[in-house]
């Protein structure tokens, strides 16, 4: 089957094109900081290619987009963070390919919904809470690592945990940004046999679907880059809120 063959395949009207090149648009902007629009680009996708399909179109735009991220923000990673979490995460995409491999797509749409407003919820109790201090203990690194990765693997929608633990850290914005760039660019790697020989999501059709969009990607994010720049810290925490309870409704009401 050739280029054009395959793109035609998809069978996808002028709305569904404009809402996918939409929403990696957004995903450049997403990986270059803009953090909780992540969950605006699963529901685009998941409306046009289904909720377990649209993960495997999405992974290796995802991996695209974390190698500009690491590259453009290495200098800001804490990797102290991140070696708390990987092993917990690791962990949870292994639970996660297990049981994601024959769930339905009205479960799956339901458990992707349900983490989301579980976590928007987390979110605002984190961002109101007087206390100065932070979680660090190793109890809520490792739920945090576990659930970031279980639900990474069956809807990528890890975003807003990770939010959750990097905001109840405290991490101000480039490092906040950085350390996440990293911490997802190993994750993704370490997904991706699974979606290839497990779930069989990603294939040469779909690979072919991506490479029509690393332009709109990259082009998202160097956008991205310049508004990070113009938002405050304080700023920057509350867009992270606004967006993620958005994309949550928004899926929940699907």
């Amino acid at each position: 089957m050739g280029y054009l063959e395959t793109l035609q395949s998809y069978q996808l009207a002028t709305p569904q094109w404009v809402a996918v090149f939409f929403a990696v648009f957004l995903l450049g902007l997403a990986k270059a900081g803009i953090k909780g629009i992540g969950i605006i680009i699963v529901v685009i996708l998941a409306f046009v290619f289904g909720e377990k399909s649209s993960t495997g179109i999405l992974l290796p735009l995802l991996i695209s987009a974390d190698i500009l991220a690491v590259t453009y923000y290495n200098k800001h990673a804490q990797w102290s963070f991140i070696k708390k979490l990987i092993p917990w995460m690791v962990i949870g995409v292994l639970v996660g390919t297990w049981t994601g491999n024959d769930i339905s797509e009205d479960l799956f749409k339901k458990l992707m919904a349900t983490i989301i407003i579980g976590s928007v919820i987390l979110m605002f109790y984190f961002e109101n809470k007087k206390a100065v201090t932070v979680p660090n203990n190793i109890w809520f690194a490792s739920f945090s690592g576990f659930l970031a990765g279980f639900t990474t693997m069956i809807g990528n929608l890890a975003g807003p945990i990770s939010n959750i633990y990097f905001l109840a850290m405290r991490l101000p914005k480039n490092e906040f940004i950085g350390t996440a760039a990293w911490l997802f660019f190993i994750i993704n790697i370490f997904k991706l046999p699974f979606h290839i020989f497990v779930w069989k999501t990603i294939n040469k059709e779909t690979l072919v679907l991506n490479s029509i969009m690393i332009p709109l990607l990259i082009f998202g994010f160097y956008i991205g880059t310049r508004i990070v720049k113009l938002i405050s810290n304080i700023n920057y925490r509350r867009f992270i809120l606004f967006v993620t309870a958005l994309g949550g409704i928004i899926l929940l009401l699907k």
